[in-house]
């Protein structure tokens, strides 16, 4: 005889324990896509894809000064990767806010989950069709897993709500990104070997797509665990309001009122997205953007280039577990502050890393590993404790349009600034401006009103 399904209507964390290990492993499942697509070879790839369009017969590693044409506005192929994050976060904004108003309606949301998730590895795995000049086929696929990923992690974050205990989410947070950063970077060594060695007399444009295909591969299977571990964890039931009014209809309405809601009754829960906002779209830009600018602006090799981003995940690990332990003593309000002034220090020093100096970027990718994973896993948590009960996917939809791989002011930036300038050096350090701004507002939060008036249960620290 089953037990029956737990209900998240009003959390047993101590019967809803048993589903955090299955939860750990989608941050596992779509970190593959995330480091090895994302955050490594798909920016430098479709930019070289973007140069033999514009200038063929050049060699890819000079620069190209003719711009692509979409639909009559013109595109500099050194800003195609960051213009093609723009665009899908500009789109997600939208689809994902909808999207948290169904989750919150949806019986089963890890089935929810794994539909995003499968969907999003499908068009992640369309990348190895990307070849020659098109570069038209990779933006529209890119932008396609985008959405997925963050339609999914919409409804992961949310359950973080339902599965943890508000004195235990720091830690659990943290330990998921933390296996993120360890699954992510053990896929991405294989494709180092791979890159590197290309055997089997494999061009380096093949080994690169073979790679994408295995973190698309690998973000599908994982996903398995998840879904599977968290099956009869049940969404909250919510009463049809008026005749006639379907699960669409109702998730509408409740996304009407999501936005006035949040103004009238969550006023420190909206200055907290505001401030995340601005410091996680400079946290991701750089992510998005790093092998971008070593490929191109500091000269590396591919290979180099994913044995530092491979270290970077590694001490990523370690380095969110520090910050939960941080947490734990100091609090994650306060602990990601101290965050947003190490990414402020880290970007200055990335300006002045010099051209083929390896052991200078090593540096910085040790500096950048240590705070990266916390930043994002504190933030995460300490969202959760702002949102309010039976609305956690509405209000976690907000959270993840501006989300990993979803922030658009911060890759348009950078995006405009290179187009204008032909140097990546000044559109990485006018970055700056989001993490000064976004610690500016998060320290204008008074975490402890927000909790109050979401009505949810005050931890320990902040």
């Amino acid at each position: 005889m089953t037990s029956a399904p737990a209900h998240v209507d009003s959390p047993d964390y101590a019967a809803n324990a048993k589903y955090v290990r299955p939860w750990y492993w989608y941050d596992w499942a779509n970190s593959a896509f995330v480091t090895t697509i994302g955050t490594v070879l798909y920016g430098p790839y479709i930019t070289t894809i973007a140069k033999q369009a514009a200038c063929p017969g050049q060699d890819t590693d000079l620069a190209c000064r003719t711009n692509l044409s979409l639909l009559g506005i013109p595109i500099a192929p050194g800003s195609l990767a960051p213009y093609t994050t723009t665009f899908a976060t500009i789109v997600s904004a939208i689809f994902l806010i909808f999207i948290g108003a169904v989750a919150d309606r949806s019986p089963r949301p890890a089935r929810l989950l794994g539909i995003f998730a499968w969907l999003g590895a499908l068009a992640a795995a369309g990348l190895f069709f990307v070849e020659g000049t098109r570069w038209q086929l990779g933006a529209i696929l890119m932008v396609l897993a985008t959405i997925c990923l963050g339609s999914s992690l919409v409804i992961y974050d949310a359950i973080l709500n339902d599965i943890a205990h508000p004195n235990d989410r720091d830690k659990v947070s943290s330990r998921g990104w933390a296996l993120g950063y360890l699954g992510g970077g053990l896929l991405l060594a294989l494709n180092l070997v791979l890159v590197t060695m290309k055997p089997f007399g494999l061009s380096t444009g093949m080994a690169v797509r073979i790679s994408m295909l295995s973190a698309a591969v690998w973000w599908g299977i994982f996903t398995l665990i998840p879904v599977l571990g968290m099956w009869n964890l049940r969404g909250v039931e919510r009463p049809v309001t008026a005749v006639g009014e379907g699960a669409v209809g109702g998730s509408l309405k409740q996304l009407r009122n999501t936005f006035g809601d949040l103004r009238r009754h969550h006023p420190q829960t909206m200055l907290f997205l505001l401030a995340y906002l601005f410091y996680n779209d400079g946290i991701q830009t750089v992510i998005s953007s790093s092998s971008l600018y070593g490929a191109e602006e500091l000269k590396f090799e591919q290979s180099q280039l994913i044995a530092v981003i491979l270290l970077v995940q590694f001490v990523a690990f370690f380095g969110a577990l520090l910050f939960g332990r941080l947490a734990g003593r100091h609090g994650a309000w306060r602990t990601v502050l101290w965050s947003l002034a190490l990414w402020t220090l880290i970007v200055i020093v990335a300006y002045f890393v010099p051209e083929k100096k390896f052991i200078p970027f090593i540096v910085l990718a040790v500096g950048i590993g240590l705070v990266l994973g916390g930043s994002q896993a504190l933030s995460r948590s300490l969202y959760s404790q702002l949102v309010p009960k039976k609305r956690e996917a509405e209000y976690f939809s907000l959270y993840q349009a501006m989300e990993r791989g979803t922030s658009w002011f911060g890759t348009l930036l950078f995006g405009l600034v290179y187009q204008l300038t032909h140097t990546y050096r000044l559109a990485i350090i006018a970055l700056i401006v989001f993490f000064v701004l976004g610690g500016i507002l998060l320290s204008r939060v008074d975490v402890r009103e927000g909790i109050r008036q979401a009505g949810n249960e005050q931890p320990v620290l902040i």
